[in-house]
């Protein structure tokens, strides 16, 4: 583990045991609201008895959905407190997950062709080169076999609600591939309602170029992108839901393994 991964893995630790909104289990999830979780815009198809591996995806939360749903899952994550959230919501529902502890940059431990779907949760961005992660996820996925990922969007990397100037939120960082963001605390509303501020993980600028190009050259063909929209377009200057509105902060984007496709 080199000292990058030790850092996050120390913030990692912490935010879970602060209880971060991304380390609270899903504990009332059905099949319905489980697909609803791992698979909104509707591409898995039949997942039962399918191999997944939920990559960098520890909390107790897309673990949970897919076992329900009938998959064979395995959960990879750097924080052993968030391995131990999906363990709990393992043992709620009576669902065998395979909980282990790592850095997506190295799957070594897995056989190639070993999953059917990588569900890579927000989390290629805490890496400052993500085409390793991108080598290892094609290599443990089976020819025809899914890949979904989340990341930050590159155009408003670095920006949220908290710089609001009264008329905009000043775009300033250089679109830099590989770019770091300024160390910046998670503001965390605890059980109690008071809010903590928490020192958050490294994370790292990856632009949409890397992103899809890493993708087609490791034979993974693009299905579709979406972005996170705000659910409240009217909604104050300053908040979380107006910053949305106006700058989506994270995509998703879902591919198939089929290298047969970029034949020459």
């Amino acid at each position: 583990m080199d000292e990058l991964a030790k850092y996050n893995k120390a913030r990692w630790e912490e935010l879970a045991q602060a209880n971060v909104i991304f380390s609270r289990p899903f504990l009332d999830l059905v099949p319905r609201s489980a697909r609803a979780v791992v698979d909104p815009q509707g591409i898995m198809g039949e997942i039962g008895g399918q191999r997944v591996l939920c990559l960098a995806s520890g909390g107790g939360q897309q673990s949970a959905a897919f076992a329900l749903l009938g998959a064979d899952v395995t959960v990879f994550d750097l924080s052993e407190t968030q391995l131990q959230r999906d363990r709990q919501a393992a043992a709620h529902y009576r669902v065998r997950v395979q909980a282990i502890q790592g850095d997506m940059r190295d799957l070594s431990r897995f056989g190639d062709e070993s999953f059917d779907l990588v569900w890579h949760a927000y989390s290629i961005n805490f890496v400052p080169d993500a085409r390793p992660v991108f080598l290892e996820a094609a290599r443990v996925l089976r020819g025809g076999g899914l890949y979904r990922v989340e990341f930050a969007n590159p155009f408003v990397f670095g920006l949220h609600e908290d710089l609001w100037n009264g008329q905009s939120y000043p775009l300033t960082s250089p679109y830099v591939d590989g770019a770091e963001a300024e160390d910046e605390s998670w503001g965390i509303d605890g059980e109690d309602g008071a809010r903590v501020q928490i020192q958050g993980p490294r994370e790292f600028r990856h632009n949409l170029s890397t992103i899809v190009n890493s993708l087609v050259e490791n034979g993974l063909v693009i299905l579709g992108l979406w972005e996170e929209l705000s659910q409240d377009p009217s909604a104050a200057p300053g908040t979380w839901e107006h910053f949305k509105s106006l700058a989506p902060p994270w995509l998703t984007l879902w591919a198939r393994k089929q290298p047969e496709a970029f034949a020459k």
